[in-house]
Protein backbone atom coordinates (compact mmCIF):
# COMPACT_ATOMS: atom_id res chain seq x y z
CA UNK A 1 0.00 0.00 0.00
CA UNK A 2 1.54 3.66 -0.56
CA UNK A 3 0.34 5.89 1.93
CA UNK A 4 0.34 9.87 1.37
CA UNK A 5 0.73 11.74 4.60
CA UNK A 6 -0.66 15.42 4.67
CA UNK A 7 0.67 16.84 8.01
CA UNK A 8 -1.10 20.37 8.01
CA UNK A 9 0.05 22.68 11.03
CA UNK A 10 -2.71 24.09 13.02
CA UNK A 11 -5.91 22.69 11.77
CA UNK A 12 -8.23 21.76 14.83
CA UNK A 13 -11.68 20.21 15.01
CA UNK A 14 -13.63 23.35 16.05
CA UNK A 15 -17.44 24.42 16.64
CA UNK A 16 -20.27 24.83 13.69
CA UNK A 17 -19.14 28.72 14.31
CA UNK A 18 -19.13 32.04 12.51
CA UNK A 19 -15.16 32.02 13.93
CA UNK A 20 -14.23 28.89 11.95
CA UNK A 21 -12.74 29.60 8.20
CA UNK A 22 -14.04 25.38 7.63
CA UNK A 23 -17.60 26.80 8.43
CA UNK A 24 -17.80 30.04 6.81
CA UNK A 25 -14.70 29.84 3.40
CA UNK A 26 -15.78 27.85 0.22
CA UNK A 27 -14.54 24.17 0.65
CA UNK A 28 -16.58 22.24 -1.62
CA UNK A 29 -14.84 19.19 -1.54
CA UNK A 30 -14.79 18.78 2.36
CA UNK A 31 -18.14 19.58 1.96
CA UNK A 32 -19.45 17.18 -0.20
CA UNK A 33 -16.88 14.45 1.68
CA UNK A 34 -18.83 15.19 4.53
CA UNK A 35 -22.54 14.84 2.75
CA UNK A 36 -23.14 18.52 3.02
CA UNK A 37 -21.66 19.31 6.16
CA UNK A 38 -18.46 21.52 6.97
CA UNK A 39 -15.30 19.53 9.00
CA UNK A 40 -16.13 20.51 12.30
CA UNK A 41 -15.62 18.14 15.79
CA UNK A 42 -19.39 17.35 14.87
CA UNK A 43 -18.22 15.31 12.04
CA UNK A 44 -16.11 12.80 14.36
CA UNK A 45 -16.18 9.28 13.45
CA UNK A 46 -17.18 10.13 10.16
CA UNK A 47 -17.35 6.96 8.43
CA UNK A 48 -18.20 5.76 4.00
CA UNK A 49 -17.27 4.16 1.41
CA UNK A 50 -14.78 7.63 0.45
CA UNK A 51 -13.72 8.35 3.75
CA UNK A 52 -13.20 7.96 7.16
CA UNK A 53 -12.78 11.13 9.98
CA UNK A 54 -11.22 10.29 13.60
CA UNK A 55 -10.27 13.07 16.28
CA UNK A 56 -7.17 12.77 18.09
CA UNK A 57 -6.35 14.46 21.16
CA UNK A 58 -3.36 16.68 20.47
CA UNK A 59 -3.29 17.62 24.63
CA UNK A 60 -1.78 13.93 25.14
CA UNK A 61 -2.32 14.40 29.25
CA UNK A 62 -0.18 17.06 29.37
CA UNK A 63 -1.50 20.78 31.27
CA UNK A 64 -1.44 23.97 28.88
CA UNK A 65 -2.09 24.24 25.18
CA UNK A 66 -1.14 21.81 22.58
CA UNK A 67 2.30 22.75 20.55
CA UNK A 68 3.95 22.63 17.48
CA UNK A 69 7.14 21.05 18.50
CA UNK A 70 5.99 18.65 21.10
CA UNK A 71 2.69 17.46 18.88
CA UNK A 72 5.16 17.03 15.87
CA UNK A 73 7.71 14.79 17.55
CA UNK A 74 4.60 13.03 19.09
CA UNK A 75 3.08 12.33 15.14
CA UNK A 76 6.48 11.67 13.96
CA UNK A 77 7.89 9.23 16.02
CA UNK A 78 4.81 7.34 18.40
CA UNK A 79 6.13 8.69 21.68
CA UNK A 80 4.15 10.94 24.10
CA UNK A 81 6.61 14.23 23.28
CA UNK A 82 4.68 16.66 25.81
CA UNK A 83 5.20 14.08 28.88
CA UNK A 84 8.56 13.01 27.99
CA UNK A 85 8.90 17.05 28.79
CA UNK A 86 6.84 17.75 31.24
CA UNK A 87 5.27 19.94 28.95
CA UNK A 88 3.90 21.32 25.60
CA UNK A 89 7.01 23.12 23.62
CA UNK A 90 5.94 25.73 20.70
CA UNK A 91 8.40 26.61 17.63
CA UNK A 92 11.49 23.99 17.15
CA UNK A 93 12.36 20.65 18.58
CA UNK A 94 15.09 21.13 21.80
CA UNK A 95 17.78 18.93 22.39
CA UNK A 96 15.28 15.97 24.08
CA UNK A 97 13.09 16.27 20.96
CA UNK A 98 15.62 16.23 18.30
CA UNK A 99 17.39 12.94 20.00
CA UNK A 100 14.06 11.51 20.16
CA UNK A 101 13.20 12.07 16.46
CA UNK A 102 16.20 10.79 15.76
CA UNK A 103 15.76 7.40 17.74
CA UNK A 104 12.33 6.36 17.09
CA UNK A 105 11.41 9.05 14.13
CA UNK A 106 9.41 7.15 11.51
CA UNK A 107 11.68 7.42 8.22
CA UNK A 108 14.62 6.34 9.63
CA UNK A 109 12.75 3.04 11.09
CA UNK A 110 11.35 2.08 7.44
CA UNK A 111 14.24 2.96 5.67
CA UNK A 112 16.26 0.38 7.57
CA UNK A 113 13.11 -2.35 6.57
CA UNK A 114 13.70 -1.45 3.03
CA UNK A 115 11.07 1.14 2.43
CA UNK A 116 10.90 3.61 0.36
CA UNK A 117 10.30 7.34 2.13
CA UNK A 118 10.60 10.49 1.07
CA UNK A 119 9.60 14.21 1.87
CA UNK A 120 7.55 15.85 -0.99
CA UNK A 121 8.47 19.36 0.29
CA UNK A 122 11.29 21.55 -1.56
CA UNK A 123 13.73 23.67 0.45
CA UNK A 124 15.20 26.92 -0.66
CA UNK A 125 19.34 27.22 -2.07
CA UNK A 126 20.03 28.44 1.36
CA UNK A 127 19.22 25.46 3.43
CA UNK A 128 21.61 23.35 0.97
CA UNK A 129 24.37 25.77 2.02
CA UNK A 130 23.86 25.12 5.59
CA UNK A 131 23.50 21.26 5.46
CA UNK A 132 26.67 21.08 4.50
CA UNK A 133 27.65 22.28 7.85
CA UNK A 134 25.10 19.10 8.85
CA UNK A 135 22.23 20.15 11.39
CA UNK A 136 23.81 20.78 14.50
CA UNK A 137 21.04 24.17 14.96
CA UNK A 138 18.60 24.70 16.91
CA UNK A 139 15.93 26.24 14.22
CA UNK A 140 14.93 23.30 12.40
CA UNK A 141 11.32 21.88 12.46
CA UNK A 142 10.59 18.48 12.89
CA UNK A 143 9.66 17.08 9.74
CA UNK A 144 13.36 18.76 8.19
CA UNK A 145 14.89 16.96 11.08
CA UNK A 146 12.94 13.40 10.71
CA UNK A 147 14.06 13.83 6.79
CA UNK A 148 17.67 14.03 8.05
CA UNK A 149 17.99 11.74 10.71
CA UNK A 150 16.39 8.98 8.20
CA UNK A 151 18.88 10.21 6.07
CA UNK A 152 15.81 10.51 2.53
CA UNK A 153 16.93 13.12 0.37
CA UNK A 154 15.80 16.60 0.49
CA UNK A 155 14.47 18.44 -2.29
CA UNK A 156 15.21 21.78 -3.82
CA UNK A 157 14.20 24.20 -7.26
CA UNK A 158 15.72 22.05 -9.36
CA UNK A 159 12.99 19.13 -8.27
CA UNK A 160 10.03 21.35 -7.87
CA UNK A 161 10.55 22.51 -11.60
CA UNK A 162 11.03 19.25 -12.35
CA UNK A 163 7.72 17.96 -10.66
CA UNK A 164 9.47 15.81 -7.50
CA UNK A 165 8.62 18.37 -5.26
CA UNK A 166 5.90 20.70 -3.90
CA UNK A 167 6.52 24.34 -2.39
CA UNK A 168 5.17 25.14 1.08
CA UNK A 169 2.65 26.86 -0.26
CA UNK A 170 1.47 24.71 -2.60
CA UNK A 171 1.17 27.30 -5.13
CA UNK A 172 4.65 28.68 -6.00
CA UNK A 173 3.65 32.03 -5.49
CA UNK A 174 5.75 32.92 -2.39
CA UNK A 175 9.09 31.45 -4.30
CA UNK A 176 8.39 34.21 -7.30
CA UNK A 177 7.93 36.69 -4.88
CA UNK A 178 11.05 35.67 -3.36
CA UNK A 179 12.91 35.83 -7.23
CA UNK A 180 13.02 32.78 -7.79
CA UNK A 181 12.08 31.83 -11.29
CA UNK A 182 9.67 29.07 -10.28
CA UNK A 183 6.37 28.69 -12.35
CA UNK A 184 3.51 29.05 -10.56
CA UNK A 185 0.44 26.08 -10.40
CA UNK A 186 -2.61 25.67 -8.92
CA UNK A 187 -3.84 24.00 -5.86
CA UNK A 188 -5.41 21.08 -8.34
CA UNK A 189 -1.94 20.64 -9.85
CA UNK A 190 -0.28 20.42 -6.84
CA UNK A 191 -2.84 17.67 -5.84
CA UNK A 192 -2.20 15.95 -8.44
CA UNK A 193 1.93 16.14 -8.19
CA UNK A 194 1.50 14.82 -4.50
CA UNK A 195 -0.15 12.02 -5.38
CA UNK A 196 2.16 11.10 -8.43
CA UNK A 197 5.28 11.56 -6.15
CA UNK A 198 3.06 8.77 -4.16
CA UNK A 199 3.09 6.19 -6.51
CA UNK A 200 6.66 6.02 -6.68
CA UNK A 201 7.37 6.02 -2.86
CA UNK A 202 5.86 3.72 -0.20
CA UNK A 203 5.01 6.37 2.27
CA UNK A 204 5.11 10.39 0.98
CA UNK A 205 5.35 12.96 3.69
CA UNK A 206 3.92 16.55 2.85
CA UNK A 207 3.93 19.49 5.55
CA UNK A 208 1.42 22.79 5.12
CA UNK A 209 2.00 25.26 7.45
CA UNK A 210 0.63 28.33 6.25
CA UNK A 211 -2.83 27.81 8.13
CA UNK A 212 -1.27 28.02 11.53
CA UNK A 213 0.24 31.22 10.02
CA UNK A 214 -3.18 32.00 9.23
CA UNK A 215 -4.40 31.29 12.84
CA UNK A 216 -2.44 33.56 14.57
CA UNK A 217 -3.14 36.28 12.59
CA UNK A 218 -6.59 35.54 12.26
CA UNK A 219 -7.63 37.29 10.07
CA UNK A 220 -11.45 36.22 7.99
CA UNK A 221 -9.93 37.02 4.57
CA UNK A 222 -6.45 35.49 4.76
CA UNK A 223 -7.94 32.32 6.73
CA UNK A 224 -11.08 32.21 4.36
CA UNK A 225 -8.20 31.90 1.42
CA UNK A 226 -5.83 29.43 2.85
CA UNK A 227 -8.73 27.16 3.70
CA UNK A 228 -10.46 27.69 0.31
CA UNK A 229 -6.86 26.21 -1.73
CA UNK A 230 -6.75 23.90 1.09
CA UNK A 231 -9.66 22.65 -0.09
CA UNK A 232 -9.11 22.41 -3.47
CA UNK A 233 -6.07 20.97 -3.02
CA UNK A 234 -7.18 18.13 -1.12
CA UNK A 235 -9.85 17.93 -3.10
CA UNK A 236 -7.67 17.23 -6.35
CA UNK A 237 -5.13 14.65 -4.41
CA UNK A 238 -8.39 12.40 -3.88
CA UNK A 239 -9.80 12.85 -7.33
CA UNK A 240 -6.22 11.26 -8.55
CA UNK A 241 -5.77 8.75 -5.65
CA UNK A 242 -6.11 5.17 -6.86
CA UNK A 243 -8.57 3.88 -3.82
CA UNK A 244 -7.19 -0.05 -4.04
CA UNK A 245 -3.65 1.00 -3.99
CA UNK A 246 -3.73 4.06 -2.07
CA UNK A 247 -4.23 5.40 1.41
CA UNK A 248 -4.32 9.18 2.04
CA UNK A 249 -3.71 10.38 5.66
CA UNK A 250 -4.40 13.63 6.79
CA UNK A 251 -3.63 15.13 10.55
CA UNK A 252 -2.51 17.78 12.21
CA UNK A 253 -0.08 18.90 15.70
CA UNK A 254 -3.03 21.24 17.27
CA UNK A 255 -5.85 23.22 16.48
CA UNK A 256 -5.36 27.03 15.54
CA UNK A 257 -7.10 28.08 12.40
CA UNK A 258 -10.40 26.81 12.89
CA UNK A 259 -11.12 29.53 15.53
CA UNK A 260 -10.62 33.02 14.48
CA UNK A 261 -11.70 34.55 17.60
CA UNK A 262 -8.54 34.66 19.37
CA UNK A 263 -4.67 34.36 18.20
CA UNK A 264 -3.53 31.19 19.83
CA UNK A 265 -3.69 27.64 19.53
CA UNK A 266 -6.90 25.76 20.71
CA UNK A 267 -7.75 22.79 22.77
CA UNK A 268 -9.61 21.27 20.40
CA UNK A 269 -8.79 17.67 18.87
CA UNK A 270 -7.12 17.96 15.61
CA UNK A 271 -8.73 15.62 12.52
CA UNK A 272 -7.52 12.34 11.12
CA UNK A 273 -8.74 12.13 7.72
CA UNK A 274 -7.94 9.04 5.35
CA UNK A 275 -9.32 9.10 2.14
CA UNK A 276 -8.88 5.53 -0.01
CA UNK A 277 -8.31 1.72 1.05
CA UNK A 278 -11.92 0.96 2.38
CA UNK A 279 -11.36 -1.87 3.81
CA UNK A 280 -8.09 -0.85 5.64
CA UNK A 281 -9.62 2.30 6.69
CA UNK A 282 -12.55 0.14 8.85
CA UNK A 283 -9.62 -1.20 10.62
CA UNK A 284 -7.35 1.37 11.47
CA UNK A 285 -9.82 3.99 12.26
CA UNK A 286 -11.15 2.53 15.49
CA UNK A 287 -7.45 2.56 16.89
CA UNK A 288 -7.13 6.54 16.01
CA UNK A 289 -7.17 8.71 19.28
CA UNK A 290 -4.53 10.65 20.29
CA UNK A 291 -1.06 11.93 18.42
CA UNK A 292 0.49 9.40 19.19
CA UNK A 293 -1.75 6.67 17.30
CA UNK A 294 -0.76 8.04 13.83
CA UNK A 295 2.83 6.56 13.91
CA UNK A 296 1.32 2.77 14.07
CA UNK A 297 -1.53 3.13 11.85
CA UNK A 298 1.33 4.02 8.96
CA UNK A 299 3.17 0.92 9.67
CA UNK A 300 -0.25 -0.80 9.65
CA UNK A 301 -1.29 0.75 6.26
CA UNK A 302 2.07 0.62 5.11
CA UNK A 303 2.25 -3.67 5.50
CA UNK A 304 -1.28 -4.11 3.65
CA UNK A 305 -0.92 -5.91 0.45
CA UNK A 306 -1.96 -4.69 -2.66
CA UNK A 307 -3.65 -7.26 -4.70
CA UNK A 308 -1.33 -9.91 -2.93
CA UNK A 309 1.48 -7.98 -3.94
CA UNK A 310 3.17 -5.78 -1.71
Amino acid sequence: MHVVFVFIDGLGLGRLSDDNPLVFAETPFLTSLFQGNPLTVKMKDFHDHRASLSALDARLGVPGLPQSATGQASLFTGVNAPRRLGYHLNGFPNRVLRNLLAEEGIFAALREEGYRCTFANAYRPSFFEKLKQGLPGRRYSCSTLLTYYGEVPFYGIDELKGGSALYMDLTNKLLNKMGYAVPEITPEEAGKRLIDIGTRHDLTLFEYFITDYAGHRADRGEAGRVINELDRFLGAAADHLKPEEMLLIITSDHGNIEDLSHSRHTFNPVPALMIGAAELRCRIAPQLRKLTDIRAALRVALAEKIDGGG
